[in-house]
């Protein structure tokens, strides 16, 4: 399985604080465009993190079984 994390308004546009994915042979930017179809998320920005580090490569990123991926809303700074 594959564990999400949702936080802030991803939260809200999704209605959840997680979900589970059966594990598939995938980079991180295929599961976030599936994510972003399914709970049209293309317009809210946000970054992901994976097992609590920030990925900015998505799409040389392959998914592992057991992994938490977030995605987390804009930091704000202060």
């Amino acid at each position: 399985m594959i564990h999400i994390k949702y936080f802030g308004a991803i939260a809200e546009k999704t209605k959840s604080n997680e979900d589970e994915f059966p594990f598939s042979e995938m980079n991180l930017q295929q599961l976030i465009d599936e994510l972003q179809q399914k709970y049209q998320l293309k317009k809210l920005s946000f970054s992901v993190a994976v097992n609590q580090k920030i990925i900015q490569d998505k799409e040389n990123y392959s998914i592992k079984k057991n992994d938490i991926i977030a995605l987390l809303p804009p930091f704000a700074g202060g």
